[in-house]
């Protein structure tokens, strides 16, 4: 069958066979484009690009706002007790956990939601059910009597916004030519992941409950969680009428999830996502916890407003910020030096950080909720906890960088060995071979962003009485783990002799 593309931005795209075009007719809406050939290098300078970079920075936008709203519960929750609301630190860490199990959960089918309804008409979907956790959040924070279970429910709801990672990375994989993919790639997930960092620093102002190391002050008439909400919802609401205008559907983009899902039977598919759970995992699950763990040991509530010690919102964006910057250049080392060496790095990094932050917090004292003394003495110690931690986020960042750049070389590399070069067979082992990495990436992704539940939740570790010991025990276990994933990465991608090596 024949396509007429139409001219990008216009509105339909006609077929000129009418006998066959049953694929075509279901897409006849809107803003479809059926004539994608990105590789093509004349159509890529003459129509491509402009149209791809339009669509690239509106999934920024709308995926920005997604990280926004995903991580939202990470500082509201620790103004949530001084708003009247009786939660133990084990139910506040609970309610930052919840919403990245289930942004991991959904990552697989809004991977598929791309190929399935069009990049386009997801976005305006995607961004429409911002509005949901946006509106929610508003309406429980502003009811003191909000039962903690309908807290959870909603919270639950934020997780909408951590699958736009996935269809976002996925739409505008499609856009981009083999060559451009990495820096198309780096920036859209970049724009998502300062939409945390952005989130911690301008809440507090938003809501009433600190300024900005004195350069913004906060609103006056005290805290007020539910502005960010509406304004985060208004938001929600310029990136679906933004979709809705500006971006495209693209007729190439074509999926068979059952097909693509035998990815899942591939060895490196789960290794991959042991690594990612260390890398990603680790970078959504500290974002989420630091504001919390700064609050319970580096602060006293009294005397009020600011209280005495370390004012968690001055510092709480600075470890996504810091995560987010490094992850474009974890993929940049990692097409100089190697994905493989570059990921053991970042581990070997990761476990040292954890120990310095552990050594840290060993020395800390119970922080009662009116002692100043203990707070002081707490304090002393922050500039080493923060330094220490920054070092970790920086190494999350590094690591997301450089296995999003072995997933692609991993599967590359298995269809070269089984080909000769020079072959169809080695054409056609390559083209299945980027099919099958996109897949991977999905799941990958999925199943990594499930550390970013486990790491609050071993830090509330309702089985332990006392916080802080629940807090030095999950550093320690964090920092085992950081080991274990350092030995995989050496032996299954770096070890001589190893059929995966040097990827």
């Amino acid at each position: 069958m024949t396509l007429i593309a139409p001219p990008p931005g216009s509105d339909r795209t006609t077929a000129t066979d009418t006998t066959s075009g049953t694929a075509a007719r279901r897409r006849r809406t809107r803003r479809w484009i059926d004539d994608w050939r990105p590789e093509d290098e004349a159509f890529w300078a003459q129509t491509g690009q402009p149209v791809a970079r339009r669509n690239l920075a509106w999934s920024i936008f709308a995926e920005h706002l997604g990280f926004s709203v995903w991580l939202i519960w990470s500082v509201s929750s620790a103004y949530l007790v001084a708003m009247g609301f009786a939660f133990s630190p084990q139910q506040l860490f609970l309610l930052v956990a919840i919403p990245n199990l289930v942004g991991s959960l959904l990552r697989v089918p809004y991977t598929f939601a791309v190929g399935l309804f069009g990049g386009r008409n997801w976005t305006i979907v995607s961004a429409a059910l911002l509005l949901v956790p946006t509106l929610g959040f508003a309406a429980a924070v502003t009811n003191e009597s909000t039962p903690y279970w309908l807290f959870c429910v909603i919270a639950a709801t934020a997780g909408f916004g951590g699958g736009n990672f996935a269809s976002s990375m996925a739409n505008i994989n499609y856009f981009y030519p083999t060559a451009k993919k990495g820096a198309a790639l780096g920036l859209n997930a970049a724009g998502g992941n300062l939409g945390v960092a952005l989130i911690q620093l301008l809440l507090p102002v938003i809501v009433g409950g600190a300024g900005i190391f004195g350069l913004v002050q906060a609103s006056q008439g005290g805290i007020h969680l539910e502005r960010a909400a509406l304004v985060y919802a208004a938001l929600a609401v310029a990136a679906t009428v933004a979709a809705w205008l500006w971006m495209d559907n693209l007729g190439t983009a074509v999926v068979k999830p059952r097909e693509q899902l035998r990815i899942v039977r591939q060895p490196h598919t789960w290794v991959m996502s042991v690594l990612y759970i260390g890398t990603f995992g680790s970078f959504i699950g500290y974002s989420a916890a630091m504001p919390l763990l700064i609050r319970l040991n580096f602060w006293v509530p009294e005397p009020a407003p600011l209280g005495t010690g370390i004012y968690f919102a001055y510092y709480a964006f600075l470890g996504a910020a810091v995560g987010s910057v490094t992850r474009p250049f974890g993929g940049w080392l990692a097409d100089r030096f190697g994905g493989a060496r570059v990921t053991l790095l970042a581990f070997v990094g990761l476990a040292l950080g954890t120990f310095a932050v552990l050594a840290t917090v060993l020395q800390l004292t119970p922080n009662p909720t009116a002692d100043p003394m203990i707070a002081a003495q707490n304090q002393d110690l922050f500039p080493l906890f923060l330094g220490f931690f920054l070092v970790v986020f920086a190494c999350t960042g590094i690591g997301n960088g450089s296995t999003y750049k072995m997933i692609p070389a991993i599967w590359r590399r298995g269809a070269e060995r089984a080909t000769t070069p020079g072959t169809p067979e080695r054409t056609e082992a390559v083209r299945t071979a980027a099919q099958q990495a996109s897949a991977a990436l999905g799941v990958i992704g999925a199943v990594g962003a499930i550390g970013g539940f486990l790491i609050p939740l071993a830090f509330s570790a309702p089985w332990v009485d006392d916080p802080l010991a629940a807090t030095q025990g999950a550093f320690a276990v964090f920092a085992a783990y950081y080991v274990l994933c350092g030995v995989v990465t050496y032996a299954v991608y770096l070890r001589r002799g190893s059929a995966a090596a040097h990827v």
